[in-house]
């Protein structure tokens, strides 16, 4: 999951605002808000910020420190109005529903306006200045306004994956040729970089109308990082860069955006296969045309299109968005124009796909292609721009109307190859309809229109994370706030006891009279997932209020649609629970039901939902802008129940059962909860204490509680699911101990609100747990002293017990959300290990220096995690067999001889390559595994390789090598390392004169192996060998077969020079090679001292014995050495070529 940014656009022709004009409509705001004319006040607001936006709002604000001042200080008192308003809001009683939805939406439009103008054009403007210094031309300050957007839109994209970033500048029209004597020095260094670093610059061909773009690159790469930490590094570099400042600020420069934010799944994480790409190859023609694209989801057959076209694309380069740009080009140089051979491009990728390319040859244009329903791209229409994003969040900074892409539309429904879209953005035109094209993938025109516009209903309030690390610890902090809100207007008093206020819009009058006369004898509550645990409190409060009279049960829509519906359900009042109010499986169970005749109320957040469109009635939850970026929803719970409450008060009047003093206890218990509930967020440190120190340990969790608390412990359980990826199990407390110990969980009971009785019981059963090993953590009453046998209590507010499982809920998920960051953490040092072979092969090279590298540096995060692994922290998360093969690749690269480890271990083909992609792989396997993303989905890489040069390749050619493999050696019995010394060799050799394989069978370390002559050549037919005589492997060959290690040597009756070269398969030595050769009698000292270097580290030996007594080496001397005495006399004896011959006295 990855995020694409991109903005095009056009020069404004918007005169500036004047400041006056602002200030004064502000204070037309606060005096509206100060009569408490909010809607009016929310208008002022708006007009002023809709007046700020763009280039031309932008240029008013930068550097206008006196409008700016101006500006805050109003917006201090429009905050003050805004507060003061919700607050007589939460005080009014006897409102209708419909007025207190009017005045909370007058409030939303106020804060939404306020917020936005001092969130988005104050920072904006801020930023952009920052950026474009002081006295920026207005064709640089609109280029860093582009360049803030993108980095803004990434900023909030990050929660998609962060382990890369880059943004691609096209920078046309600012006349200013390679040439240019400003130019030059800014240029060097920046243009030879085909792995298109950040940093990188490609320069456009010519200087008038019609020269091509320049191309400006900037990226950050890292496995360990935080939110944010990309953008910044990136925008450093911009701010830095002075040959971008000189080209933007050109009178007629442009510039266009393309900008990415990276989860990597095809290739490893480094600055080369961080998105954009461009559409270089190597070797190929420089005059072929420039493009970069960016990608999210994956190209399945990357590598078949690679092949096919014949790619020659840099080995570093490894992500497989590297073929969208250089397939696009190759198809556009052969003649396609641009948007064909994009189209034809795309068309010919497998899998779900988002991208977004741009050309220096028409650098005003964006083109973009969605297929499949993994991915998304919307088109925000600003003012004289394109803003596009993988989310509609990327884009309401700036707008909030927008084109969503449908990567599952097909333009001929029999005709599979025309499903996907792709629009073209003609940036002469830029923020409007007519401005953008939309095709089918087989070309059809789709004739987009104003119809496809549509508006968000989020702004950047919404998505806005604050102080927090994570969307979730936002939302769950909102969650008392949104409690609070639904209760809103909703509570009313009448003879000294509270009743639920809700009018015939929540309750229509034909509900109340049908419940009255006894018309209702059913009440089912649905809905899915968290909604339907929230419906089954719902039920657990209305059961106490209602009598035999009526059946109430909860249960998933899914379930009343596939076996409880009946033909006539006029008896039934069906309540359905929706955040969103567009749940595919409850709006269906709704439709179902009212054709039968059932009446139906929801609960629902969103205004103006498919649920709420459908229902008789509609109580809806919060203020409807409860807008939750986490995948694990919470604070929805929350007012989901607030309703259930409110809901079960007024159906239970209206049935005329319970009493009024029951209901009166319920409400005021509500009221209470919101403060409770900041009182558990106060918790969190020692909920977090507790979450460390027991989660990550335990591989099987379980959530248990009874009465109220089976509610709770439902919602926990699923929170816990979602956040830490286990399949966790949810029981009655009482029930476990029937079930399964054996396991030794981690329990977690929730028994907020339990006394006398009932907790005493639910004590011996957390007594029965620990007896059983299992991790019992709880979550009771303060004051409440019988848990001691758990292993940790975590004491919550005293409420009233029906309403207290609310803040069991509330541990759980502060819980769940401490538990995945504690897993997560797990990861760090893995990361860091792989962060070591990222870093190492980022830029490629050879492979055996690059395993030198790695080795070097990949100890001290490696002992950290074989330290937390001997005590068991990844016990409950690591797999075993993942353990075991990231240990023994650890070890295997981190061992005195890591080829041969590898080999022994895996009986592979040992070479660094493939040590270091099975290294990677293995690091890979085990991060996913304990990767705990929180706030969105976790996936997993596809594929990891490293993508550095094969090493054998560049040994394979030499004729030694050529000689053991001629002479029937099979290539996966040589080790890298025996290839390697062999090849280091092939310069002392003159010529190959003769062979003989050996053949060696049993047991090389016990002394019990036999040898036999398999094939022999050259001069050794003509030659007898001890072997043929006795079969015992003894005297060098066994040395050679128990150390395999490549030896050379002379005979000792014939002075023959030779080669034992060992032939291995893991760790067994399966024969030996014994290669006759002539040594060249002496060779120039450089190339000698290289065969010494390969071969059995004899150079530094060699250095060693010298120096000791002579105090320094010459080198030259190795030319004047025989070549067979440098390799086969013993070190001692070689070292005397150097010294110095004493002289008697």
């Amino acid at each position: 999951m990855c995020g694409i940014i991109c903005i095009v656009s056009r020069p404004s022709a918007r005169p500036l605002p004047l400041a006056a004009d602002l200030l004064d409509a502000l204070d037309k705001a606060i005096a509206a808000g100060n009569i408490g004319a909010i809607a009016e006040c929310a208008a002022h607001v708006a007009a002023v910020d809709a007046a700020l936006r763009g280039e031309s709002g932008t240029a008013a604000l930068v550097d206008n420190l006196q409008l700016v001042s101006g500006l805050v200080s109003r917006l201090d008192q429009l905050d003050a109005i805004a507060l003061n308003a919700e607050q007589v809001l939460e005080a009014a009683t006897g409102l209708s529903t419909q007025e207190v939805e009017r005045r909370s939406n007058d409030l939303i439009a106020l804060r939404d306006a306020t917020w936005s103008l001092r969130n988005d054009r104050l920072r904006t403007a801020k930023l952009v200045g920052e950026l474009a210094g002081k006295s920026a031309s207005d064709s640089a300050r609109n280029a860093y306004l582009s360049i803030q957007q993108s980095f803004s839109a990434l900023d909030r994209m990050e929660v998609r994956g962060r382990d890369s970033a880059g943004i691609n500048l096209l920078v046309w029209g600012h006349g200013i040729d390679a040439s240019d004597a400003r130019v030059k020095p800014l240029l060097k260094g920046r243009l030879d970089d085909n792995l298109f670093t950040s940093g990188s610059v490609r320069v456009g061909a010519g200087a008038g109308v019609g020269a091509k773009a320049w191309s400006f690159v900037y990226k950050a790469a890292a496995e360990i990082g935080e939110l944010g930490d990309n953008t910044r590094a990136m925008r450093q570099a911009v701010a830095g860069d002075a040959l971008l400042r000189l080209l933007v600020s050109q009178p007629g420069a442009r510039l266009s955006v393309l900008g990415h934010t990276r989860w990597a799944s095809v290739g490893i994480i480094s600055e080369a296969n961080a998105h954009p790409v461009n559409s270089e190859e190597i070797e190929v023609d420089t005059a072929m045309p420039y493009l970069v694209s960016a990608l999210n989801g994956d190209v399945d057959n990357h590598a078949d299109i690679k092949v096919r076209n014949g790619l020659k694309i840099a080995e570093p380069i490894t992500t497989d968005a590297k073929v969208i740009p250089t397939v696009v080009a190759r198809k556009n140089a052969a003649g396609a124009d641009l948007v064909s051979a994009f189209r034809q491009t795309v068309g010919e990728f497998d899998g779900s796909v988002a991208i977004a390319t741009a050309s220096a040859d028409e650098p005003n244009k964006v083109l973009l292609a969605l297929r499949g329903s993994g991915q998304g791209l919307y088109v925000g229409i600003a003012e004289d721009r394109f803003i596009v994003a993988s989310e509609p969040y990327g884009v309401v900074e700036e707008t909030l109307s927008y084109v969503r892409m449908d990567g599952e539309a097909l333009s001929d429904a029999n005709n599979p190859s025309s499903r996907g879209q792709v629009i073209v953005l003609d940036g002469d035109i830029a923020g409007t309809v007519s401005g953008m094209s939309m095709l089918a993938y087989d070309g059809t025109d789709l004739g987009l229109n104003e119809s496809h516009v549509a508006i968000a209903e989020v702004t950047t309030r919404d998505i806005d994370r604050g102080e927090h690390k994570h969307f979730l610890a936002k939302e769950i902090g909102e969650a008392p706030a949104s409690f609070r809100k639904t209760l809103r207007g909703k509570i009313g008093e009448r003879d000294g006891n509270l009743f639920a206020s809700l009018d015939t819009s929540v309750v229509p009058q034909h509900v109340i009279d049908a419940l009255a006369a006894g018309k209702i004898a059913r009440i089912r509550v649905i809905g899915q997932g968290t909604a339907a645990i929230a419906g089954r409190s719902l039920v657990q409060l209305l059961r106490t209020l209602v009598d035999h009279r009526v059946q109430v049960d909860a249960l998933p829509a899914t379930e009343l649609s596939g076996f409880q519906l009946q033909l006539d359900m006029s008896d039934t009042l069906v309540i359905a629970i929706s955040q969103s109010g567009t749940t595919t499986d409850t709006n269906r169970t709704v439709d179902l039901a009212r054709s039968r005749g059932a009446s139906v109320l929801a609960i629902v957040n969103r205004r103006g939902s498919e649920l709420a469109a459908k229902a008789d009635g509609v109580l809806y939850t919060s203020d409807g802008r409860d807008v939750e970026m986490s995948v694990a929803s919470t604070k929805a719970f929350y007012s989901q129940v607030s309703a259930g409450a409110l809901l079960a008060c007024a159906l239970s009047s209206a049935l005329g059962s319970g009493t009024d003093a029951a209901r009166h206890q319920l409400l005021t218990a509500l009221r209470t909860v919101p403060d409770a509930m900041n009182r558990v967020l106060e918790m969190r440190p020692q909920i977090a204490q507790a979450a460390r120190q027991f989660a990550p340990a335990r591989r099987y969790w379980t959530v248990v509680g009874n009465g109220f608390n089976a509610v709770a412990a439902e919602e926990v359980r699923i929170k816990l699911s979602e956040l830490s990826y286990k399949s966790i199990a949810c029981d009655i407390t009482e029930d476990k101990k029937h079930i399964d110990l054996s396991c030794e969980p981690m329990i977690f009971v929730c028994a907020a609100g339990l006394s006398d009785g009932t907790a005493a019981d639910v004590a011996k059963e957390i007594a029965i747990f620990r007896a059983h090993k299992a991790l019992p953590i709880v979550v009771a009453t303060q004051g409440e002293q019988r848990f001691d046998a758990a292993a940790a209590v975590i004491s919550v507010p005293q409420v009233d017990p029906s309403v207290a499982f609310i803040l069991s809920v509330m541990v759980g998920h502060i819980f769940g959300y401490e538990a995945a960051l504690a897993i997560d953490a797990l990861a760090r040092p893995l990361r860091a290990c792989r962060e070591v072979v990222e870093h190492a092969v980022e830029r490629g090279g050879i492979g055996s220096e690059l395993l030198v590298k790695v080795r070097a540096e990949i100890g001290v995060p490696a002992t950290r995690f074989f330290d937390a692994l001997t005590t068991g922290d990844y016990d409950g998360n690591l797999e075993p067999s993942t353990a075991v093969r990231v240990v023994t690749m650890l070890r295997d690269v981190m061992a005195s001889d890591p080829l041969q480890s590898f080999q022994n271990n895996t009986g592979k083909i040992s070479s660094p390559e493939a040590l270091l992609d099975d290294l990677t792989s293995s690091l890979t396997r085990s991060i996913d595994e304990l990767t705990r993303p929180v706030d969105a989905i976790k996936h997993q890489a596809k594929t990891v390789t490293v993508g550095i040069s094969r090493s054998d390749e560049g040994l394979l050619d030499r004729a030694l090598v050529q000689a053991v493999l001629n002479a029937g050696v099979a290539r996966d019995r040589l080790s890298y390392k025996t290839l390697k010394v062999i090849a280091d060799l092939d310069a002392a050799v003159a010529s190959i004169v003769g062979f003989t394989r050996y053949s060696i069978e049993g047991d090389v370390d016990g002394n019990s192996a036999t040898v036999s002559v398999v094939d022999r050549g050259g001069i050794a037919r003509e030659l007898t060998s001890r072997v043929d005589r006795n079969s015992n492997l003894v005297g060098t060959k066994h040395r050679v077969a128990s150390d395999r290690n490549v030896l050379v040597a002379r005979g000792r009756r014939d002075g023959r020079t030779v080669i034992f070269v060992p032939e291995t398969k893991g760790s067994l030595t399966t024969g030996i090679t014994l290669l006759h050769v002539l040594f060249h009698d002496r060779l120039p000292a450089a190339v000698m001292r290289t065969v010494l270097q390969g071969y059995d580290d004899r150079f530094n030996r060699l250095v060693d014995w010298v120096t000791e007594t002579e105090g320094s080496f010459r080198e030259d001397r190795l030319a004047e050495v025989s070549v067979a005495d440098l390799l086969i006399l013993p070190i001692t004896e070689t070292a005397d070529h150097w010294r110095t011959p004493t002289t008697g006295n």
